[in-house]
C-alpha cells in the first residue's frame, strides 16, 4: 500500500514540472528524500504503539485531544481528495499518449479522469479484499517501466540534455523550498500502510517496516528515473511534455513508447486506487469516534465504507471539472501543491506528537521527530501565498463539522 500509493502520477509527470527549475531541482529531490525518510521513521515509531485505524488521526488525537485529531484527519482527507483529482488528471495525460483522441482537448481529458475515478471507486466499494488485490498487482507491474527507463537513460541518454543548473536564477533557498514542495508530492502516501491498521496482520511490527523500507526503496527509484528522463529528453521539450516517460521511451521505438505509456497508466491507476481506499478509511475512523456524521462509518458486507467513498470521489470529480480549463500540467501542479500542503500539516503534528511522547525517555527519537517537523514546516513555507491561503481556508471550513458533531452526540 505504501509503495503503491507513493509511486503513481508524481514520478511520471514531475520531470516536466521540475524542468523549468533546471538541474537545481535535484537538490530538492535529495532534501525531500532525506525529509521523507525522517518522517517515515517518526510515523513508524508512532504506528508501533497502536492497532487502531486512522494513522495520523490516532497519533495526534492521543497526544493533543479531539480537536487536534479532527484537524489532522480533515486536512489529510482534503489532501486525499486533491490527490485523487491530481492522479486522475495524470492518468488522462498518459491515456492521451496511448489513444491520441483521449488527449484531443481539456474537456475530453477531464472526462477520462472522471471515468477512472469512478471505475476504481466501484472496485473499492466492492470490498477491502478486492481493493487490496488490485493494489498488489498494480504495484508490482508499475515498477517495470521505471526500471526500463533507468536502464535506457544509462545506455542512451546524453548529458547535453540535462537542464541548466538554475535557468531562472532563483535564490538557492527559494529554489529548494519550491522544488521540495513539488517533489514531496511524490512521497505523499508513505503513511498509507498505517491508516487501515485494523486490517493489517501484526500491525505494530508490520506497519513501521512497511513505511520505512517502502520510503527508502521509492527514494532510490525516483531520483534515478528522473535523472534518466532528463538525460533522454532536451530540457525545452521536457518542460512541455504531458507524458515525459513515454517521450523518453521513444528511443526504443513506437513499441517502447507505448509500453511505457501503458505502464504509466497502470502506475497512476494503482496510486489512484490506494488513495480512493484511504479516502474512505480516514472519514470512517473519525466517524467511529463520533467526531463526524455517523453515516461515514457504515460498511457494506465487503467491509467498505460506502458513504465515505461516494462523498470523497464526488468531491474529487468536482475538483477535476473546476480545474480542467487550466490545462493538464497547470491543473496537476495546483492540485499536487494543495494535496501536499494538506498532508504536510498532519506530518508536522504527528512529529509533535512523537516529540511529546519521546522527549523524556528517548531523546534520539525526539531529535529525529524535531528534524522531521522542521522539514515539514520548511516545505509548507514553499507552497506560496495562494496555496497557503486556500489551504488555511479549507481547514477552517471543517471546524463547523467538528463542533456540530460534538454537540450532537453530547446532547444524546
Amino acid at each position: 500500500m505504501s509503495v503503491g500509493v507513493m509511486i503513481g502520477s508524481g514520478v511520471f509527470l514531475l520531470p516536466a514540472v521540475l524542468a523549468p527549475y533546471g538541474s537545481i531541482s535535484f537538490w530538492g529531490w535529495l532534501v525531500t528524500s532525506a525529509g521523507a525518510i525522517l518522517i517515515a521513521l517518526t510515523l513508524g515509531r508512532l504506528a508501533g504503539r497502536t492497532t487502531k485505524t486512522g494513522g495520523f488521526y490516532i497519533y495526534v488525537q492521543s497526544a493533543f485531544g479531539d480537536l487536534a485529531g479532527f484537524a489532522v484527519a480533515w486536512s489529510y482527507w482534503l489532501s486525499i481528495i486533491f490527490a485523487v483529482a491530481a492522479i486522475s488528471v495524470a492518468f488522462a495525460g498518459y491515456a492521451g499518449a496511448v489513444i491520441p483522441v483521449l488527449g484531443s482537448n481539456a474537456l475530453v481529458q477531464a472526462l477520462v479522469a472522471v471515468v477512472i475515478v469512478w471505475t476504481l471507486t466501484a472496485v473499492n466499494i466492492k470490498g477491502v479484499a478486492e481493493a487490496a488485490t488490485t493494489q498488489l498487482v498494480m504495484t508490482v507491474l508499475k515498477i517495470i517501466p521505471l526500471l526500463v527507463i533507468i536502464v535506457l537513460g544509462v545506455v542512451a541518454g546524453s548529458a547535453d540534455n540535462i537542464p541548466p543548473y538554475n535557468p531562472q536564477n532563483i535564490p538557492l533557498h527559494k529554489a529548494l523550498a519550491a522544488t521540495a514542495l513539488l517533489t514531496m508530492w511524490a512521497f505523499i502516501g508513505l503513511e498509507a500502510g498505517a491508516v487501515a491498521a485494523t486490517d493489517v496482520i501484526d500491525p505494530k511490527r508490520t506497519i513501521p517496516r512497511a513505511i520505512v523500507f517502502g520510503t527508502l526503496t521509492v527514494a532510490v527509484i525516483y531520483i534515478a528515473s528522473t535523472a534518466a528522463v532528463m538525460l533522454l529528453i532536451p530540457a525545452d521539450v521536457l518542460a512541455q511534455s504531458t507524458a515525459p516517460f513515454a517521450d523518453a521511451a521513444q528511443k526504443l521505438g513506437p513499441a517502447g513508447s507505448m509500453l511505457i505509456a501503458v505502464g504509466a497508466l497502470v502506475s497512476t491507476a494503482g496510486s489512484l486506487n490506494g488513495n480512493i481506499f484511504l479516502s474512505g478509511q480516514m472519514p470512517m475512523a473519525v466517524a467511529n469516534d463520533k467526531l463526524a456524521p455517523t453515516i461515514l462509518q457504515l460498511k457494506n458486507t465487503g467491509g467498505a465504507p460506502v458513504a465515505a467513498l461516494l462523498a470523497s470521489s464526488g468531491l474529487a470529480t468536482l475538483l477535476i471539472f473546476l480545474n480542467y480549463n487550466s490545462g493538464l500540467v497547470a491543473a496537476f501542479t495546483f492540485l499536487i501543491s494543495m494535496s501536499t500542503l494538506a498532508t504536510l500539516l498532519p506530518y508536522a503534528l504527528s512529529a509533535l506528537a512523537e516529540i511529546k511522547q519521546s522527549a523524556a525517555t528517548a531523546k534520539t527519537w525526539a531529535l529525529i521527530a524535531m528534524i522531521a517537523l522542521g522539514y515539514s514546516v520548511i516545505a509548507m513555507a514553499g507552497a506560496g501565498i495562494k496555496t497557503l491561503v486556500w489551504g488555511t481556508a479549507l481547514i477552517i471550513a471543517g471546524l463547523p463539522i467538528f463542533y456540530w458533531s460534538k454537540r450532537r452526540f453530547r446532547l444524546r
